[in-house]
């Protein structure tokens, strides 16, 4: 199994595809795809102010809260409360949704795969001593929200500070021990 660890100082930053902020791309498959073509994405955003989201065509979309004390997510006039605590929410990118802050901005994960073609999970991860099982033939993305997390596998050992990435390509699947006290998101992206 292949590691790769995306560092958070080299992530791109770009304007939000609907241009009210600023998009944090951590990981897009295939590499140098743009928000059109992708197959899939993990990104962050900082969200200061209400308002609408931007639409993905043929895209499903999981939204996170990193930091802040979070959001009402309206989606196609259902509205969920999203905090730090909640589990991650999954919906259709290309449905009409907008966001209200509970209070001040909030900080998301946001991960996108092309709808018909990937499927994704999202898993938020107490992390204290946890050992896991990741990889499968299917690529996997670890980030560690709150750390630092030292992670031990077949392929090595390696310390993710905040908002580090791991990505796991190809291969079977291996225990991955992650040790420190914090949180990490497990992204699994699945081909249909």
């Amino acid at each position: 199994m292949a590691l790769t660890i995306l560092k958070a100082e080299n992530h791109r930053r770009m304007p939000w595809k609907n241009g009210g902020g600023v998009t944090v791309e951590i990981a897009i498959h295939p590499q140098g795809a743009s928000v059109d073509d992708f197959d899939w994405r993990v990104s962050m955003a900082t969200v200061a102010s209400d308002g609408p989201f931007s639409v993905f065509p043929g895209i499903d979309r999981t939204l996170s809260v990193l930091e802040g004390d979070g959001i009402l997510l309206d989606v196609e006039g259902e509205e969920t409360k999203l905090t730090r605590e909640s589990a991650p929410l999954a919906f259709a990118a290309d449905a009409h949704s907008s966001a209200r802050l509970i209070g001040s901005a909030i900080t998301d994960l946001n991960v996108m795969t092309r709808r018909g073609r990937l499927a994704h999970n999202v898993r938020r991860l107490p992390v204290d001593g946890t050992t896991l099982s990741v990889a499968d033939g299917n690529p996997a993305l670890l980030l560690c929200s709150e750390g630092p997390l030292d992670l031990n596998s077949g392929s090595g050992a390696v310390r993710l500070e905040k908002l580090d990435c791991a990505v796991f390509a190809g291969g079977n699947a291996e225990p991955l021990t992650i040790k420190g006290k914090g949180t990490a998101f497990l992204i699994s992206i699945v081909a249909i």
